[in-house]
């Protein structure tokens, strides 16, 4: 220490004494941080294992959907059939109880009934036959009995419309009769029924179409019967 040489030994003393306390201010409020540094940081924990089960699946990862064994019970979670049985609306549900009330009041009534059914701008279209238009012509046409023709008819679906004032009915129809000679015929084929709604609330007929049913196969070359 070549500096303290030539300085007196109380000068000196004093000198060492006020650096010691210097740096012992300087030095204290560093140690006291690294101290509480020390404190806050905790050291790691060794990570628990983790128990993955057969197939790869993590723990706690959600429901998985696992294929149905042999006469297993279903469980929420798993998928027994992707196809889903369609749900009516109000308004197809409306639809068909109307053609079932029509068709009811056809069997009991005849064509005499089956004319009231129809809006007055109504038009039927038919195998072979020209278009007819308006109910006081539907009428004309219509002139069966119940005794002499049996027509009856299920729908088989139905849709309505988005205004909820206009929709259709489709199904199979038959119709049951007796030739010249007193043999049974019977016509069968396939139906589509327009209905809309009046402005007093009630639904009426516009428009009815028909279609014979297509022969069976290979009965255009067959031989008649003797």
């Amino acid at each position: 220490m070549p500096l303290l040489q030539n300085l007196p030994m109380p000068v000196c003393f004093r000198s060492l004494v006020r650096c010691f306390l210097i740096t012992g201010l300087l030095l204290a409020p560093s140690a006291c941080v690294q101290a509480q540094a020390v404190q806050q940081v905790q050291p790691l924990q060794p990570a628990a294992p983790v128990n993955r089960p057969q197939g790869g699946v993590q723990p706690n990862a959600g429901p998985s959907i696992l294929p149905l064994q042999p006469g297993a019970p279903a469980t929420p979670y798993s998928i027994q059939s992707l196809v889903r049985t369609p749900t009516l609306s109000p308004g197809a549900l409306t639809l068909l109880e109307l053609e079932g009330r029509f068709s009811q009041a056809v069997a009991s009534g005849g064509g005499k009934v089956f004319a009231t059914w129809f809006t007055e701008d109504a038009v039927t279209l038919n195998n072979g036959r020209p278009a007819i238009q308006g109910r006081g012509n539907i009428a004309a046409q219509a002139n069966w009995s119940p005794k002499d023709y049996q027509l009856s008819w299920v729908a088989e679906g139905a849709q309505m419309g988005p205004s909820n004032d206009m929709g259709f009915t489709w199904g199979n129809y038959e119709g049951r009769s007796k030739d010249k000679n007193g043999e049974p015929v019977l016509t069968t084929g396939r139906f589509i029924t327009v209905w809309r709604k009046q402005p007093d609330g009630n639904w009426k007929v516009a428009m009815d179409a028909s279609a014979n049913a297509a022969p069976d196969a290979g009965a255009c070359c067959s031989l008649p019967k003797p």
